[in-house]
């Protein structure tokens, strides 16, 4: 089947009603920020459009608003592609997430409250078991839940924003982890000092711990990146940790 160029969407992009269009963005922006698809995996319309269970219009659309994120590329002769980042690249968008994140945790301190904290504590221990049963969907989900919450408590929706833009770079790398043993005994860890930090009220400690959090996650995840800036190339599916979307077409991606 041809693949469609983002650039060929634009014409077609205001046919679609809003509110398709808007949900399809945020169903597909949700995907590549679990890990649905992998780096240089190619992107066809009429398949995206299958799966989601919409027209080809909407998708369009979508794609479209990626590619000005930054979530997709558009290769010449080979589609729609998501982008193979350089361990260059990675490390830039590492260090990013680190200061954005660590910001928002940081803030989000004083106004966390028992309900709150105790839906972090269960989101901790959902974690734990996912990684015990090394089960890759149930452990990211947990996972954004844990970060989203967190975040969204510091009440500043323009650094959210920020911070979710910055995880569709990194997201079609995030079930790597579980490509990685090792990773399995070490990625819950800043998930609990977070929470010992949270107990104190100690904004710092909360900020050191997802800090420490996105750092060692990174050096697994950075394994897996281009040791150049190379172009995309298709992606194999067998390197896929059985990632699937979830039904909301509003989940926020981590």
């Amino acid at each position: 089947m041809k693949s469609v160029s983002v650039t060929d969407a634009a014409a077609s992009a205001p046919a679609c009603g809003a509110t398709q269009q808007d949900a399809c963005f945020q169903r597909l922006r949700q995907w590549i920020g679990v890990g649905r698809f992998l780096p240089g995996e190619r992107l066809k319309i009429r398949d995206v459009a299958r799966d989601l269970g919409m027209g080809v219009m909407p998708v369009r659309a979508a794609l479209q608003r990626l590619a000005a994120e930054g979530a997709l590329v558009n290769v010449p002769n080979a589609g729609v592609m998501l982008p193979l980042l350089s361990r260059i690249e990675f490390d830039e968008v590492l260090q990013v997430r680190m200061l954005l994140e660590g910001e928002a945790a940081e803030r989000s301190v004083p106004h966390l409250d028992e309900q709150q904290l105790a839906r972090l504590r269960a989101l901790a221990q959902s974690m734990e078991q996912a990684l015990r049963e090394r089960a890759a969907k149930a452990y990211l989900e947990a996972n954004e839940d844990f970060h989203l919450l967190l975040y969204r408590a510091a009440g500043l929706p323009t650094l959210l924003a920020l911070i979710e833009t910055v995880w569709l770079k990194v997201g079609p790398l995030s079930n790597h982890l579980f490509l990685h043993a090792d990773a399995l005994g070490c990625l819950n860890q800043a998930h609990n000092d977070v929470l010992l930090a949270l107990q104190r009220r100690d904004g710092a400690a909360v900020r050191r711990a997802i800090e420490r959090d996105l750092f060692v996650a990174g050096q697994f995840l950075r394994l897996s990146c281009s040791a150049d800036a190379a172009g995309a190339r298709p992606a194999r599916k067998s390197a896929r940790a059985g990632v699937k979307p979830r039904d909301s077409a509003t989940d926020k991606p981590r």
